[in-house]
C-alpha cells in the first residue's frame, strides 16, 4: 500500500512536524473564549429584535427568554438546517464546532441566522469528551458557564427527577400499614456525573424508620426522562400533562403507577418553571445563540429543547441545530422524535465527516488515523455513504461537510470532493475552527444554494405510528442500521408485554446503542453486514411518550475513562483552564 512507501513515510514525518507546529501556535479553546469581547446579553438580543424587557438576565452575558415568545407564523417561514455526522471517533466528528461555524458562515454573507445547541453535561466534561461549546474559534460563550453550571437547568432536572424518587419512596413507605406495595418500581435516581459505582445499588438499609429496602440504580442526568420530557415539551401545561404521566412503577394487582396518582406533578413542574424558557447566549462573533437542553444521543433523543428550536426559529431566518453523535443515532431520533412530536421538517441536513473518521471506519489503525492514507480513506466512504442514503431515505437533501483539520492535505479534500460528486450530494469545507464564519463561508453558500434549489421533501418518517413496536425496531435496525436479524432478550420481551398491555403500542421508539459503530458492538466499524442486532430489554418514558430499547451492553450511567478530563482542569489566577 502507499503508506509503505518511502515517499509516504516522508510525507508521515512532516505531517507529524506540521502538527506539531500547529499545536504549538494554535490557542487553546477556552484562551480564544477569554480574548473575545463579549456584548452584554441586551445587544446581542437587540440583534434579532427581542426586546430587553423579556429578557431575564443571568448575570451579564447569559439571559433567558419566556417561551411564550414562539409566533407559529415566523417559524413556518424560518430554514431548519439540522447538522449530524457520519459514526464518530472517540475525539468526535466536530458537529458543534460545524454547527456554530456554518451559523457564522450564514451570518457573514449576509444572512439572520441563529444556532440552537444542547446544554453540554459535567459528565462528558470532567470524563473523556471535556467541554460541548463548540472549538478553536466557532464556540458558544461564556464557554465556562455553558460547561459547567449554565442557568441551572441540568440542577432542576436532576432535582426534578431526584424529588419524584424521594416523594414514591415516601408513599411506599406510610403506606405500608394500607397494604400497598409496587410489584415492579421501575423509577430510579439520576446524577450529572460518570459514575459506575451508581449503576446499580440498595437503598433504604438500616432501621425500620430509615425506609423500605429496595434495589435500585442511577441513571446520568442526560438519560432523565425529565431531560427527555424537557427537551419535547410544548409549553408549561404540556409539561405537566407528561410529568403527570410517568409510569413509576407496577401494582401487585398489575396496574400503572404514575405521578399522578402520587398527586404531586404540580410541586415536579415548580422546579422546572424556570428550566422550561431557552438560553441566550452568544458565539465568538457576538451572534446570538439558543443552548437549551442536553440529552445524550446513545443512550437517550440526542437533541435540544423542541421551545429552544421554535424560539430560534421564531427570530432568525435560518436555524442551525444538530443531533448527537452519528445519523444512524441523532438524526434518526431527530427525526422520528422530534420532528414527529413538533411538526418540525428540516430544509437541508449537513453531514459532518473527517479524514480521521473516514481512515478509521476504512480499517486503518487509531493510531495512524492522522496520517496520509488514501487508500483507507477511500474505503471509509463506504461508512459516509451508508449516512447519506439514510438521511436520503427521509426526503431530506444533503449537504457533506469536511471539518478540516491541520493535518489533512489537499489531496485528500479532492479525493473526498470527488466521491460527493459521484454519489451526486453537494460539498463544502469547514474552516471554521481556524477562521470563525470567514472560514466556514463556502459551507454557508452550499447550504443556501442547495436549499433554494433542492429543498428537502416532506418528511418520511422510518416506521409508521401504527406499526408494533418490535415493527418499529426493526425497521430502524434493519433500514437504518443495515441488521439481518433482531434478537429480542427474554426480560425485553416481558417488559414489552406490559408497555403493550398498558397501552403504550403506539408511541416512537428510542434505541439506547454504541455510537460507535452501526451494529450495537462498539468494535465493529466501518459498515457492519449480516449481523445480529440484540435488544436485551425496554424501559417505558410514558411522560415523553417514547419506548426506550436497550441495545448491547450500552449503559445509561457511564464510567469514568483511566485518564478523566478533570486532571487538566484547574482555576488558575481566578481564571477556569482545561476546559476544552
Amino acid at each position: 500500500m502507499l503508506r509503505n512507501s518511502k515517499c509516504c513515510r516522508i510525507s508521515c514525518v512532516y505531517q507529524n512536524l506540521v502538527l506539531i507546529l500547529w499545536l504549538e501556535i494554535m490557542k487553546t479553546d477556552i484562551e480564544i473564549a477569554h480574548e473575545v469581547k463579549l456584548l452584554p446579553i441586551q445587544k446581542v438580543a437587540e440583534k434579532i429584535n427581542v426586546p430587553e424587557e423579556q429578557l431575564e438576565p443571568y448575570g451579564k452575558y447569559i439571559a433567558k427568554i419566556p417561551y411564550t415568545n414562539i409566533d407559529e407564523e415566523k417559524v413556518s417561514k424560518s430554514n431548519l438546517i439540522l447538522v449530524t455526522a457520519i459514526t464518530p471517533t472517540k475525539a468526535g466528528i466536530g458537529k458543534t464546532t460545524v454547527s456554530i461555524g456554518l451559523t457564522l458562515g450564514l451570518n457573514s454573507i449576509g444572512k439572520k441566522a441563529i444556532v440552537a445547541l444542547r446544554e453540554p453535561s459535567l459528565g462528558p466534561c470532567f470524563g473523556m469528551k471535556g467541554g460541548a461549546a463548540g472549538g478553536g474559534y466557532a464556540q458558544v460563550l461564556p464557554m465556562e458557564k455553558i460547561n459547567l453550571h449554565f442557568t441551572g437547568d441540568f440542577h432542576a432536572v436532576t432535582s426534578a427527577h431526584n424529588m419524584i424518587s424521594a416523594l414514591l419512596d415516601n408513599y411506599i413507605f406510610r403506606r405500608q400499614s394500607d397494604t400497598f406495595a409496587l410489584k415492579t418500581v421501575l423509577w430510579k435516581r439520576v446524577l450529572d456525573v460518570n459514575d459506575r459505582n451508581l449503576r446499580s445499588i440498595v437503598t433504604g438499609l438500616g432501621a425500620r424508620m430509615d425506609g423500605v429496602t429496595m434495589q435500585s440504580g442511577f441513571d446520568i442526568t442526560p438519560a432523565s426522562e425529565i431531560m427527555a420530557i424537557l427537551c419535547l415539551a410544548k409549553d408549561l401545561d404540556d409539561l405537566r400533562r407528561r410529568i403527570d404521566n410517568i409510569l413509576l412503577g407496577v401494582t401487585y394487582d398489575g396496574r400503572p403507577f404514575t405521578v399522578k396518582d402520587m398527586g404531586v406533578g404540580g410541586s415536579i413542574v415548580a422546579l422546572l418553571k424556570d428550566a422550561v424558557n431557552p438560553n441566550l447566549v452568544q458565539t465568538t462573533e457576538n451572534t446570538p445563540a439558543f443552548v437549551h437542553g442536553g440529552p445524550f444521543a446513545n443512550i437517550a433523543h440526542g437533541c435540544n429543547t423542541v421551545i429552544a428550536t421554535r424560539t430560534a426559529m421564531t427570530f432568525g431566518d435560518y436555524v442551525v441545530t444538530e443531533a448527537g453523535f452519528g445519523a444512524d443515532l441523532g438524526a434518526e431520533k431527530f427525526f422520528d422524535i422530534k420532528c414527529r412530536n413538533a411538526g418540525l421538517t428540516p430544509k437541508l441536513t449537513v453531514i459532518v465527516a473527517t479524514t480521521q473518521g473516514l481512515k478509521m471506519h476504512g480499517g486503518v489503525p487509531e493510531t495512524d488515523i492522522k496520517l496520509p492514507n488514501a487508500e483507507g480513506l477511500k474505503e471509509g466512504f463506504k461508512n459516509l455513504d451508508k449516512h447519506i442514503r439514510n438521511i436520503q431515505s427521509f426526503g431530506q437533501t444533503v449537504v457533506v461537510c469536511f471539518n478540516r483539520y491541520s493535518f489533512d492535505t489537499d489531496e485528500e479534500m479532492a479525493l473526498v470532493r470527488e466521491h460527493c460528486k459521484e454519489m451526486g450530494v453537494a460539498f463544502a469545507e469547514n474552516n471554521a475552527f481556524t477562521e470563525g464564519g470567514k472560514g466556514a463561508e463556502e459551507l454557508a453558500r452550499v447550504v443556501v444554494k442547495e436549499i433554494e434549489e433542492h429543498p428537502s421533501e416532506p418528511l418520511r418518517f422510518a416506521y409508521d405510528d401504527e406499526d408494533s413496536i418490535q415493527t418499529k425496531v426493526e425497521k430502524i435496525a434493519k433500514n437504518i442500521y443495515g441488521a439481518s436479524r433482531v434478537r429480542f432478550a427474554p426480560l425485553a420481551l416481558k417488559n414489552l408485554r406490559l408497555y403493550e398491555k398498558f397501552g403504550y403500542s403506539h408511541l416512537p421508539v428510542c434505541i439506547a446503542k454504541t455510537q460507535y459503530s452501526f451494529s450495537d458492538e462498539a468494535t465493529k466499524y466501518g459498515v457492519p453486514e449480516n449481523f445480529d442486532f440484540t435488544i436485551r430489554d425496554f424501559v417505558i418514558s410514558a411522560g415523553a411518550e417514547m419506548v426506550v430499547a436497550i441495545a448491547g451492553n450500552i449503559m445509561r450511567m457511564p464510567g469514568l475513562p483511566k485518564e478523566p478530563q478533570a486532571l487538566h482542569i484547574d482555576v488558575v489566577d481566578g481564571e477556569i483552564v482545561g476546559l476544552s
